[in-house]
This record gives C-alpha cells, structure tokens and sequence, in this order.
C-alpha cells in the first residue's frame, strides 16, 4: 500500500513539473519507420519568482518505440535564452544572496533517474540574472550546460 502512494506521488510531481513550460514548436532530427521522430523542442517558461523574465529551451527529444511509450532517456543536449519581456523586480531574497541556484524549471528526461533544470543566480555586481541549464541522473550527471544572462534593465512603456 506504502508503494501505490509513492509511486502515484511520484507520478503526480512529475505530470506537475512538465505543466510550467509551454511548448513552441519542433523540428524532427531522425525519422523512424516505428514512433515518433527524434526532433529538437523548444519550450518556454517564465521564472516563476521574477516577474517578466521568460526562458526558451531548446532540448534533445528521443522518439522511437520507447520514446513513444515514455520510456526513453533523451540526451543532455539543450540550450537556454532568457529575456526581459516587461519591468523586472528582483526580490530582496534573491538580491541578497539567499536564492542562489535555486531551480526554476526541471524536466524529467527520462522514467526515473535524469533531469533537465534550470537554475537562477543574481550577478549584484552586474545586476544581471545568470540562468543555467544542465543535465543531472541519479548515479552521473553531465558536464554538457548552456548558461544565459538578462541584464536588469530599466523598462518604458
């Protein structure tokens, strides 16, 4: 009984984590006779405690059989651009140092064990937000990263 509510917790974190981006569009990188297509999807998502900054990914999708079926593990591959899309302000928490390398986003990129996050760091000397994408598993993650700066800058209407 233990087992079902674990697993059935786990499940509900991971449908929850998938609903903060919203998908852009596609392009198919390797066409399979059985499956979908291997392709690239780009993403976005708004950090969800800095208002007006808003996030593109672009990552590595595995199709086939298992992709299909969810059962794949896509690669580390991924790239990020933030932007400023309206007037930023950043939180003391974050302007003090307190929410350094918090996540803003996470993926799961394959059934268990590996992810794709986004973590934010403030840059005060620069007064730019710094976000970083990586790759983690379980046992090993990967050096593969891509990383994006948003200056904070003033905003006119």
């Amino acid at each position: 009984m233990k087992y079902k509510s674990l697993i059935t917790g786990l499940l509900l974190a991971m449908v929850g984590q998938a609903a903060h981006a919203e998908q852009i569009g596609s392009v198919d990188t390797v066409f399979k006779m059985i499956g979908p297509d291997h392709k690239i999807v780009v993403e976005a998502f708004d950090d969800p405690d800095v208002n007006n900054v808003t996030c593109y990914i672009s990552r590595a999708k595995t199709g086939g059989i298992k992709g299909g079926l969810g059962l794949a593990e896509d690669t580390s591959d991924a790239a990020i651009s933030c932007q400023q899309v309206g007037p930023i302000e950043v939180s003391d928490k974050i302007k003090n140092g307190k929410a350094q390398g918090d996540v803003v986003f996470q993926k799961r990129t394959s059934l268990v064990f590996k992810k794709l996050q986004v973590v934010r760091f403030y840059d005060a000397k620069r007064n730019a937000l710094v976000y970083l994408t990586y790759s983690d598993k379980v046992v090993e993650g990967s050096p593969k990263n891509a990383i994006s700066a948003v200056p904070i800058m003033p905003w006119s209407k």
